[in-house]
């Protein structure tokens, strides 16, 4: 089976989930709170008034990257390859930024949060997110045949 996917990296994705499933626990049972990356970058950066005290979502943010660096600095350097324009890209996070607000949370916040309480409204959110990707990635690939 793993013959379809030769660069999987089952472990340390398995490794990946237990840690944000350990982060997102700790967040709601120490401060009663969804750790929802979007809702934690609004919160550190002003945007959003309510949420988790401000240090508690500047330290969640900054150890995004953090955890990156120190992956680095144990494994060597990372390659990253992005398959589009800067400007593409900064269009599609303002895009995803959009979305995060009007739909009150993002993939982490309702896939991985709001999925784990049962939240109907993450149950609909998720479903849409994952429709949308496959019909992205279903679209990508037609247009990639013609």
């Amino acid at each position: 089976m793993m013959d379809a996917f030769p660069n999987a990296m089952p472990i340390e994705g398995m490794l990946g989930g237990l840690m944000i499933g350990c982060a997102a626990a700790a967040m709601l049972l120490v401060l009663g709170r969804i750790a929802g990356v979007s809702g934690l970058a609004a919160r550190a950066t002003g945007i959003a008034a309510s949420g988790p005290p401000r240090m508690v979502a500047v330290a969640f943010v900054l150890g995004l990257p953090m955890g990156a660096l120190l992956l680095r600095a144990l494994h060597g350097p990372i390659s990253v390859q992005f398959v589009s324009t800067p400007a593409t890209l900064i269009v599609a996070g303002l895009l995803v930024g959009y979305g995060t607000r009007l739909g009150s949370g993002c993939t982490s916040g309702h896939g991985v949060c709001g999925l784990s309480r049962l939240s109907p409204r993450s149950l609909a959110a998720t479903g849409l997110f994952m429709a949308s990707g496959f019909l992205a990635v279903g679209l990508l690939r037609l247009a990639s045949l013609l």
